[in-house]
């Protein structure tokens, strides 16, 4: 009896190891399985069990479309070789996903670190501060080893506490959620045709909101009603749902700006400045300015602006889900976020392919990248942070001694992940606390600093990626032949690459139509053929932005013949949606003063008035 007793003991753990196990593979990107650093905990009733553990357990909080905190591993794996010969340390990655104590947590992407000691969570750090963190864990152990040997009674701690579950209905939890108060913006088809999307965008950063999502699009009839239904009784709606159908509108999603730190911040804050580049570039970038009002209402903001009437927004949480699920359905599961990032001279000239190679391993998607020589007055702005060390001037020097390359990144939580990637601004800190980042790894002799860059927040990152890349724009067409189906492939693809549709209309090129376009071949021999086929139905004519975006749509279109073009570029446009040379689907503009004089002639209602 008591060898069968034995026998299911045996088994239950078994069970248990393999399910941590299983659990530990599945993030085998995240930490090393065979050493079991941290332990998984992925249930409510793991949570419960990981509580009861003797000593201190220092618990990385994550959702699944985040993960785990990278970057403070190699600490934890430091800590643990040196402080857990006692076995009273443990590491455990939580998620906040599947465990009911932790959902106040979910929906953010800042590292969370929490400190549990005799079944109760005492402690907690945000951010990837690591001396923070090294010296919370040096304390809480030296304690436990106190307590242990009878040399201290415990402290009595004051408990953390994330959900209230006896709070009555209207009573404010002691923990706020973390979930962002998102806003649906919608920039009306005249504003759009009016090229006033890109005014309000940036009127709307630089009011300290976050635009988390955007798309442009032509509404169907359902979304408009949906999106309006507070003003159906109204008796013009009918024809203002024509109206939002007939054209192009811009979708926003947005969120309120993050006020706090970056997690590599090691100092108190200094005061937010403006920035910017060189006076004789246009194109100016700058920081956020310190606000004077601190905006909660996105739709108060554009009343007292004046934009209401070329921009609609919603603010009810329960009717912003519902749009957010119609219009973005993946914006919950990810956060897909784009970044400036910058490899300085040095590292460019030395290591360039090992660092992109890290970049694609890491799941980074290079949209835009550039080399570019820095001005004394550009490097001076990309290093201000080190302005009062006595490199300073060696390093503007180095940075102005040769091509820096300049790189915009997309990937889910691309900001946070970047910042945990590259490490501190410091080689002395990287190396102490973090020394599998790339400023330890690719240190270069001289330059005390990290040789790598990234923005340090969206709103930074987007002027950033203006100035660096600043967009171009182009005139696209895609053909008659080309099914409905087709056309949202073709759609998804520009979307893909990173190109910004900035108008669209679907129209029917007769004659004088097409010429507005095809202007430059209308006296071939073939020209007649090509008006037959562009009368046979519908054109969707559109204006593509996007650095670079003349040669980039033409590179992504492929070989005129669709047969060359199979052979030559497979992933190209005209390779997978092709017939012939004549209907070979998409058609784009040569160059910069062919685009320009298209869209000019297309979208005559852009072009200013002469005075």
């Amino acid at each position: 009896m008591a060898s069968k007793k034995r026998e299911v003991q045996l088994q239950v753990s078994m069970t248990l190891y393999q399910r941590s196990l299983l659990g530990a593979l599945a993030l085998e990107d995240l930490f090393t399985a065979p050493s079991f650093l941290q332990a998984v905990v992925n249930s409510q009733s793991l949570w419960d069990e990981m509580l009861q553990n003797r000593g201190l357990t220092v618990i990385d909080v994550y959702q699944a479309w985040c993960g785990p905190c990278k970057a403070m591993q190699p600490l934890f794996r430091k800590l643990r070789n040196e402080l857990n010969e006692d076995e009273l340390l443990h590491f455990v990655v939580a998620e906040a996903d599947n465990i009911i104590t932790l959902q106040p947590f979910r929906y953010t992407c800042e590292p969370v670190f929490l400190f549990s000691v005799n079944g109760k969570i005492i402690a907690k750090v945000n951010g990837a501060n690591a001396p923070l963190v090294n010296q919370k864990i040096i304390n809480l152990i030296d304690e436990e080893r106190k307590i242990e040997a009878g040399e201290m009674v415990r402290p009595q701690y004051h408990e953390i506490m994330f959900v209230d579950s006896g709070a009555e209905d209207g009573e404010e939890s002691p923990y706020k959620n973390t979930e962002p108060p998102y806003s649906i913006a919608i920039i009306k088809p005249d504003a759009v045709i009016a090229g006033k999307s890109l005014e309000i965008k940036e009127k709307i950063l630089e009011a300290g909101f976050v635009i988390q999502a955007e798309d442009n699009r032509v509404l169907s009839e359902q979304q408009v009603r949906d999106f309006y239904h507070q003003i159906a009784d109204q008796p013009d709606f009918e024809d203002f749902v024509l109206f939002m159908t007939n054209e192009l509108s811009h979708i926003l999603v947005v969120s309120q700006g993050n006020e706090e730190q970056p997690a590599w911040e090691e100092t108190k804050p200094n005061p937010e400045i403006e920035i910017k580049f060189s006076e004789d570039n246009h194109n100016q970038v700058a920081t956020p300015t310190m606000m004077n009002k601190k905006w909660d209402s996105l739709q108060g903001y554009l009343e007292t602006h004046h934009m209401s009437q070329l921009c609609d927004v919603e603010e009810n949480m329960e009717n912003v889900n519902k749009f957010i699920d119609m219009f973005f359905p993946d914006l919950k599961n990810m956060k897909l976020e784009k970044i400036l990032a910058l490899l300085r001279p040095g590292l460019l000239q030395e290591k360039k392919e090992d660092v992109l190679n890290i970049i694609n391993d890491e799941g980074f998607k290079i949209l835009m990248q550039r080399s570019i020589i820095l001005s004394e007055e550009e490097a001076q702005t990309l290093c201000k942070e080190y302005e009062n060390e006595d490199y300073f001037e060696n390093l503007i020097e180095k940075m102005t001694s040769g091509p820096s390359l300049a790189l915009v990144l997309s990937r889910n939580n691309c900001l946070q992940y970047w910042k945990e990637l590259i490490g501190p601004s410091t080689v002395e800190n990287a190396k102490e606390y973090f020394p599998e980042s790339l400023c330890a790894q690719f240190a270069v002799e001289g330059l005390p600093i990290n040789q790598l860059y990234g923005s340090d927040s969206l709103e930074t990152a987007e002027k950033e990626i203006q100035y660096f890349f600043p967009p171009q724009q182009t005139l696209a067409l895609i053909k008659p032949h080309v099914t409905q189906e087709q056309r949202e492939e073709i759609l998804k693809y520009i979307k893909e690459a990173g190109f910004e549709i900035t108008q669209m209309k679907e129209i029917l090129l007769n004659e004088e139509e097409a010429e507005k376009i095809y202007s430059k071949i209308k006296n071939k021999d073939f020209y007649k053929d090509v008006l037959e086929m562009l009368s046979e139905g519908l054109s969707l004519v559109m204006i593509l932005t996007k650095w670079n975006a003349i040669s980039d749509w033409r590179r992504l279109m492929g070989p005129i013949d669709p047969d060359e073009a199979k052979l030559l570029s497979p992933d190209s446009i005209r390779a997978h949606f092709g017939r012939s040379i004549l209907k070979n689907a998409v058609h784009g503009s040569s160059n910069i003063y062919e685009a320009k004089e298209s869209i000019n002639r297309m979208f005559e209602e852009l072009v200013p008035e002469k005075p």
